[in-house]
């Protein structure tokens, strides 16, 4: 559903956020710090679940994307789904690191395949899945 709650958000500044994503899955699964995925959790709840624009690595990735003058204003609502996703994917390898299980790699792989190909290409497979989802749902009513 198309957010007009919330103003657009710069859909090459999420590809920062996504190189960030990155190399935070990066560090969990080949680093001994499993603990970087708090900043995929708390990252993915602010910009999901409150707002884009209230997260500081959004607001800084904005500013870069400002003055490159690569800006590209999209509808915020698929942007926000991609980090509702990328929220319980972090907090599934924060928990999974705490109790000493190893499936926490399968949310962490997911992410570095994903944020990847979000932040070479600019491809946001969430975001693919957010409108296929809608003209579906709009198709069945």
């Amino acid at each position: 559903m198309l957010r007009f709650d919330i103003a657009p958000v710069d859909s090459n500044a999420y590809r920062g956020v996504a190189t960030v994503s990155f190399i935070v899955a990066a560090l969990y699964l080949f680093s001994p710090y499993p603990w970087v995925a708090l900043v995929l959790a708390l990252g993915g709840f602010l910009r999901g679940f409150v707002s884009p624009h209230r997260c500081p690595s959004y607001k800084l990735f904005e500013r870069i994307s400002a003055r490159l003058g690569t800006t590209k204003k999209v509808n915020a609502g698929s942007k926000m789904f991609a980090d509702k996703i990328a929220a319980i994917a972090g907090t599934a390898m924060v928990v999974t690191a705490a109790i000493g299980s190893d499936v926490g790699v399968i949310p962490a792989t997911a992410i570095l395949i994903f944020a990847f190909i979000d932040a070479t290409t600019g491809f946001c497979a969430a975001c693919w899945a957010y409108a296929v989802w809608y003209r579906l749902r709009a198709a069945r009513a």
